[in-house]
């Protein structure tokens, strides 16, 4: 099937074409029409068939060059890369984050106080810094900061009887958070740990990191650990990420809920607190805890510290090369289930963050701080992102689409419909985006931007919440929440049934970031060509895929896509059946896109059942950092009632034991750059 589509494509869609055009073609050539489900094919590509290219720029971009053969799909339990290109793990869950520190140990018996000393669980969002200093544009020596967003508790603790004891609760902490490492590469070009690196650092659930922007000293940030309300203990949900141009990483809390609950037979979640799904039982299997943590501490007990979730769903800002320095939680950037963060800058020198909240039915958010970036000195940086005025889009069927500001008196936000100020919006988010009127997004994951062209994009990875009741603007009660909402379909959300996900692309107008206002348009609809559903074929210009979820573009404007589908979903998460609308698609993977052309190629797969993320180069492009996440996820016991099935060795192989997340590095054989 590959070669005859690659036959196909290089046939119809040669030359410098814009996507719009290849999209209009494509479908004027498949003559499809689908009617009654709320999707017409014709109808959803409106505002690409309409011609709403998002910037002047983009129309002069130039075709990207591709110098890798197209790999197929595959289902094997290994990392797949192009020929002429070698992969090497360089950083996995459990290895000593100094090099000389307590080694992994397969059976799951490492202590909690190692396991504050090796990589954490569930590697996601990473940046790769350059050494000597934060602009330094070494390619052989620097720092990889990675987060760890999540644990399995049958392969951390191994035992039931374990997991919700003191020890079982104290390891699960411990493998959350972020590792800082030092890597260096040698001659031969491998990479490998610096030991006993002064950088090497981790923080975890139980780390100081202290609380900026306009929630710190807020009333309900206060608990009788932090009276003043100024520090928290901890990050949790440590998603994807994104860095600033003064040198320091964004790592951004997702799914912090999970960790608390209380067995307080009297408690009840408030509206703001089923908001962000919060609930006495907290997150597991058929109501089974998955991270009991409030049995062994108190702060994660709602009943007892009900302030405490207020502490935790921000960007936290790490200095990487300052390790004595205590991470930020950037309050003014809001609270919600962040993805990543990704910048451009303004033209009056400020800059504009960019933001998903991953949950169906979520909005997307920008920040423009209030003060310039200064380049000659990093110091007057430091509480950048503690000012500035935050924004949730509204997308227009007819292609425009509108920054609300979230500005107490603004857009709703007032003291009538019982908003207190600044404060308030920064903790309560998501209820301000409802009211405001925002639009309901397909799960909004990564961000990625192209500051050659000031063109953002954004992965809405799948959904299958949409029907025919909107939420209300007016509800203030916690009932718009996405996990509740039925939105009806629309031009930027066009499935009523979006297993396969799409990535949609869009310029601040005036090519400003700080513009209130800006045109956007379906870049692709992910979907596999041979679907006899023409609402699942999708429009790419090349390789299938589904689930599009880690996004980034490299310093050349390419944009790499990576996927992330449900182990439920998968041919090899149940063998004998597979779903049948992913099981020609194999394993996650990575794929390279041309945004001039919308040409897309795989170009990385991943072991069985994992998650491709985190995507980053060195400054010379010859060494690409990759994350595989969660190997063999399906065959995780995640409620504990018994022995868990393994469906997955990667990468320490069969006889080893336990499947491990890991950081890759990705070299050509030739020593040239990636992709080219």
């Amino acid at each position: 099937m590959n070669q005859q589509l690659d036959t196909l494509e290089r046939d119809s869609f040669a030359g410098q074409d814009r996507f719009e055009d290849v999209a209009a073609r494509s479908l004027a050539r498949r003559d499809v029409l689908r009617h009654g489900t709320g999707v017409v094919l014709a109808g959803l590509f409106g505002p690409i068939l309409c011609g709403t290219s998002p910037s002047q720029a983009a129309r002069q971009r130039t075709q990207l060059a591709t110098g890798f053969s197209s790999l197929t799909a595959s289902t094997a339990d290994t990392v797949r890369v192009p020929p002429g290109y070698q992969v090497q793990v360089v950083f996995a869950w459990g290895d000593p984050i100094d090099g000389i520190g307590p080694a992994f140990l397969q059976d799951g018996s490492n202590s909690a106080a190692d396991q504050a000393r090796q990589a954490g669980m569930h590697h996601d969002g990473g940046h790769f810094f350059s050494l000597p200093d934060w602009k330094a544009g070494s390619s052989t020596s620097g720092l990889w900061a990675v987060n760890h967003e999540y644990v399995d508790p049958s392969l951390l603790i191994g035992s039931a009887a374990r997991w919700g004891s003191a020890e079982g609760v104290a390891k699960s902490k411990a493998a959350h958070g972020v590792s800082v490492v030092e890597l260096a590469r040698d001659r031969r070009g491998r990479w490998a740990l610096v030991k006993n690196s002064r950088h090497a650092r981790r923080i975890t659930a139980d780390s100081e990191i202290d609380i900026g922007g306009p929630a710190r000293g807020d009333p309900r940030l206060r608990t009788p650990a932090d009276p003043d309300g100024v520090r928290v203990q901890g990050t949790v949900g440590n998603c994807a990420a994104g860095f600033t141009p003064w040198g320091t990483y964004l790592t951004c809390e997702e799914n912090f809920g999970g960790v608390f609950g209380s067995d307080d037979p009297a408690f009840r979640p408030t509206a703001d607190q089923r908001r962000y799904g919060l609930s006495a039982r907290g997150a597991g299997s058929e109501g089974s805890p998955l991270y009991p943590w409030w049995k062994q501490d108190p702060r994660f007990d709602l009943a007892r510290e009900p302030n405490e979730p207020n502490r935790f769903g921000y960007v936290v800002e790490i200095d990487p090369h300052d390790p004595g320095r205590r991470p930020v939680k950037r309050t003014a950037m809001g609270r919600f289930k962040h993805e990543n963060c990704e910048w451009l800058q303004t033209k009056d020198g400020r800059l504009a963050f960019y933001m998903g909240c991953d949950e169906a039915n979520e909005y997307l958010y920008k920040f423009v701080t209030d003060g310039k970036f200064n380049p000659k000195r990093r110091e007057a940086n430091r509480d950048l992102l503690d000012h500035g005025t935050l924004h949730v889009a509204k997308f227009n069927d007819d292609g425009s689409g509108v920054w609300l500001e979230l500005l107490p008196g603004r857009n709703g936000l007032t003291g009538e419909h019982g908003w207190t100020g600044l404060a308030d919006i920064a903790i309560r988010t998501r209820q301000a985006a409802d009211r405001a009127g925002a639009t309901m997004m397909d799960r909004p994951e990564w961000v990625a931007v192209n500051r050659r062209t000031n063109e953002v994009f954004v992965t809405l990875t799948n959904n299958a919440r949409r029907g025919a009741t909107p939420a209300s603007a007016n509800a203030v009660d916690g009932s718009s929440a996405g996990g509740t909402a039925r939105p009806p379909t629309d031009r930027v959300n066009p499935r009523a049934n979006n297993v396969y996900g799409h990535i949609v692309r869009w310029t601040d107008d005036a090519g400003d970031a700080a513009s209130r206002t800006f045109r956007w348009n379906v870049f692709v609809l992910a979907g596999d060509p041979e679907q006899d559903d023409p609402a699942k074929q999708g429009s790419m210009n090349g390789d299938a895929f589904g689930c599009p979820d880690g996004l980034w573009i490299d310093d050349t404007g390419t944009l790499w896509i990576q996927t992330d589908v449900s182990p439920s979903r998968l041919a090899t998460s149940r063998p004998g059946s597979p779903d049948p609308d992913f099981a020609r698609l194999g394993n996650n993977q990575m794929l390279m896109a041309d945004p001039a052309t919308g040409r897309i190629r795989r170009f990385l797969t991943g072991p069985v059942q994992c998650e491709v993320t985190g995507a980053h180069m060195t400054p010379d492009r010859t060494t690409m950092f990759v994350n595989i996440q969660h190997p063999g996820e399906a065959g995780v016991d995640r409620d504990l009632s018994g022995a868990p099935t393994r469906f997955s060795s990667w990468p320490d192989g069969a006889a080893a034991g336990r499947p491990r997340s890991a950081t890759i590095a990705i070299t050509r054989l030739d020593g040239g750059t990636i992709g080219s």
